[in-house]
């Protein structure tokens, strides 16, 4: 057998990839010393036609470029609604706090969700004594009926949200329980129970168990401080 017929082994002496790879890493300035080099290598590219490393690197900074920009304009569009969010808050905030009585602090909570927040369905439920509440703008039921409806929304001292059974659809919003596709529910306490603030939407997945509730948990806080004076 000839020698031509033996197959080929490697010599020693050929690098692989994985070694240029490394040399290049340890040797960063290596095509600084070589500008040459640089001009000869060429990348395929999409379109099938090579493209040298220089015009590569342009292209890769120019979508980095891109990709910078698409996640500025998301924060600056994030930052504009927070200031919305926080105006409209406001609003709402102060109006509750130069309320004169309890009518006037629904009224207020109402025209906000429904006008500024666009909040398509919202219903505040106090919980006691009908001939003691005197309001006209919300609905007062006695806790012993709110328990047996919605005991298991009343128990948590956080703000939910999510799908509803039908019978809690219906106790919240009345008729327009079968409009509502998701909720997000905050009781309100005042040392005990005292009502409970819903907020509806026709679309199952409007209101999900993930999503945040900070805005309504802190409008809650505000009516757990303020509504308590005006009840009886």
């Amino acid at each position: 057998m000839s020698d031509t017929n033996k197959p080929q082994r490697p010599r020693d002496t050929e690098l692989g990839a994985q070694q240029v790879s490394a040399f290049l890493s340890a040797n960063l300035d290596f095509f600084d010393l070589h500008p040459e080099l640089i001009e000869r290598l060429e990348l395929p590219h999409e379109s099938g036609k090579a493209v040298s490393l220089i015009e590569r690197q342009i292209s890769v900074l120019r979508e980095r470029n891109m990709e910078m920009r698409a996640r500025l304009n998301n924060l600056l569009e994030s930052a504009r609604d927070n200031d919305k969010l926080f105006e409209k808050t406001k609003r709402l905030v102060l109006s509750i706090l130069e309320a004169p009585n309890l009518d006037a602090i629904v009224t207020a909570l109402y025209e906000s969700l429904g006008t500024d927040f666009r909040v398509q369905y919202h219903k505040l439920i106090l919980l006691g004594d009908q001939d003691k509440i005197l309001t006209s703008h919300a609905r007062v039921v006695g806790l012993d009926e709110a328990q047996s409806a919605i005991g298991t929304l009343l128990r948590t001292n956080r703000a939910i949200c999510g799908v509803l059974r039908q019978d809690e659809l219906e106790f919240l919003f009345g008729d327009d329980a079968d409009k509502i596709g998701s909720v997000a529910a905050v009781p309100l306490y005042h040392g005990n129970i005292f009502g409970i603030l819903a907020i509806g939407n026709s679309d199952p997945n409007h209101y999900r168990s993930s999503m945040g509730t900070l805005f309504l948990s802190y409008i809650a806080e505000v009516l757990n401080r303020v509504a308590p004076k005006l009840l009886s």
